[in-house]
């Protein structure tokens, strides 16, 4: 089935339903195995059974995300709602952590007390199985619906499924084992079990962590990032590429250098540009801050102790004040280039006679300024 486009809200009422099916069946196998295992006399299907009640909790995760991580930004979270997932992905990490310390250190103790080790029955043995079979139907059924809506949380939720049918198959083989008369098997399966739990508890809590220090996008996807901008036509360079995550999305912050006599309105439609391309290359980007410049930040002399448009043309009616021809311009543009302020006089074409000898004209506007350090080169121009 091929990919579909949907919107937001859509995109988050299909990834709840989906969310709500594995809580159904991770309850029920939950609620199956434990009892199962206690009536069977299998610990490591018991401990199972607990990796099932742990993921009921990841289901609820994808709910719970699914139902606030689409709000859009308001007055109080200004940046989304991406950092509902972060937090309680964390949260989810350090629960599942403390369960496998329990279960791995239960097992253990039971490895050295023989009297205390369990013997379970052909039941188990089933109910084994049956996990087996529904976690890799979940997983196929999370994973398609997850491909389609280009969704990565149930894209990561189907893995997990998928892992929980690999913690099962350990079950199963460890019941089997014990049933065949090797009666440590059963607690070795549950110690497997608990690392499994525990090792996906600390990759959710450090993912989680990193995020919350502003873990910036892979290699590949900065170099993805780098080649979009490359292409756009207008940015001449970039510098100060800065990417970071926020709950499955991601956030992006670059410095791109444009021609510096470029009006603001084509810097601007550059920025829009590059902005829509990133978001349209890379699905998890959401949020792209553009700064155009007129030079590198990074190599350039500073201009911002330099005077603004209303001091610099006080300035510049004091200095030319003996230039009655300056009172002809149509407008000034400025230009804070190189540490200074390069001038640009307009004048209308028709007043081309009026204004006398034009290298004159542009010698004596530039003499006029040549004492005050924070001016450049003064140009004159018709049209």
């Amino acid at each position: 089935m091929g990919e579909t486009t949907l919107s937001a809200e859509q995109r988050s009422v299909t990834t709840q339903k989906v969310a709500l099916v594995g809580a159904a069946v991770n309850a029920l196998l939950s609620a199956v195995k434990i009892f199962v295992g206690i009536i069977g006399q299998s610990q490591s299907l018991v401990a199972d059974g607990i990796h099932s009640a742990s993921d009921l909790l990841s289901d609820g995760l994808v709910y719970f995300v699914s139902r606030r991580s689409h709000h859009a930004p308001d007055a109080k979270h200004p940046y989304g709602h991406g950092r509902f997932e972060t937090m309680a992905t964390m949260v989810l990490g350090g629960f599942l952590i403390i369960v496998a310390v329990g279960i791995v250190w239960d097992a253990f103790l039971r490895m050295f007390s023989p009297e205390k080790l369990l013997e379970p029955g052909l039941i188990t043995l089933i109910a084994a199985a049956f996990s087996i079979l529904a976690n890799e139907g979940l997983f196929q059924y999370t994973f398609r619906i997850g491909r389609e809506i280009k969704s990565n949380l149930l894209l990561a939720n189907a893995w997990h499924h998928r892992s929980d049918a690999v913690s099962s198959l350990v079950v199963l083989v460890g019941i089997a084992g014990t049933m065949a008369g090797l009666p440590y098997l059963d607690a070795v399966a549950a110690i497997g079990v608990g690392l499994m739990i525990g090792k996906i508890g600390w990759e959710l809590g450090w993912s989680a962590a990193q995020e919350l220090l502003d873990l910036g996008l892979s290699d590949e996807r900065v170099a993805l990032i780098q080649s979009i901008i490359r292409s756009i036509d207008g940015a001449e360079d970039f510098h100060m590429l800065r990417t970071r995550s926020l709950g499955g999305h991601a956030a992006v912050d670059v410095h791109v250098r444009v021609d510096p006599r470029l009006s603001v309105s084509e810097g601007h439609m550059i920025s829009l540009v590059i902005e829509q391309r990133l978001k349209r290359g890379l699905k998890e980007v959401e949020d792209v801050t553009v700064h155009i410049d007129a030079e590198d930040d990074e190599s350039a002399i500073r201009t911002e102790s330099l005077p603004l448009r209303a001091e610099v043309m006080a300035m510049l009616d004091q200095y030319w004040q003996g230039i009655p021809a300056v009172a002809l311009r149509d407008r000034i543009t400025l230009h804070y280039l190189n540490g200074k302020i390069e001038i640009e006089l307009f004048f209308p074409k028709e007043r081309l006679a009026q204004l006398g000898d034009i290298e004159q004209l542009g010698q004596a506007l530039q003499q006029a300024v040549s004492g005050n350090s924070s001016f450049g080169t003064v140009r004159v121009y018709f049209g």
